[in-house]
């Protein structure tokens, strides 16, 4: 299992710097430019950019975002392949939505000891039912 870094160790990796950049049409969506830098600013060649995409999905609990990685090489590639790729995630969101929601009806909680560490006696409830367990 990966390590997560040490808190009290905030080194950044002068490596792996990214600008960020944010593009919307205030309708649709919005897309996130990470552009590649060297640690001067200066834009990094050696790496491509990654676009990632961001959209909402209404529910009846509210609107849920939703992100999405969008291959492209370029700015204009991500506005032309945003529509596909939304489509694509949004979809992929309801269908796991639908999951959690048919394993959340289809789940059967069995108490684990109850409020006072204890379960039902072997044999069930004592008492004047007709009904005995083995």
């Amino acid at each position: 299992m990966a390590q997560r870094p040490d808190p009290r160790d905030a080194q950044m990796d002068a490596d792996s710097l990214w600008r960020e950049e944010i593009y919307t049409d205030r309708k649709v969506g919005t897309i996130r430019a990470l552009l590649p830098v060297r640690a001067d600013g200066q834009t990094d060649p050696t790496r491509k950019p990654q676009y990632i995409g961001e959209a909402q999905l209404m529910t009846s609990m509210g609107p849920l975002p939703v992100s999405f990685e969008i291959e492209a090489q370029s700015l204009a590639e991500a506005v032309k392949n945003y529509a596909v790729t939304a489509k694509d995630a949004i979809e992929r969101t309801v269908r796991e939505l639908q999951d959690l929601r048919r394993q959340a009806a289809s789940s059967i909680v069995i108490p684990q000891g109850g409020a006072l560490g204890g379960g039902l006696p072997p044999g069930g409830l004592p008492g004047g039912g007709k009904i005995q367990l083995p």
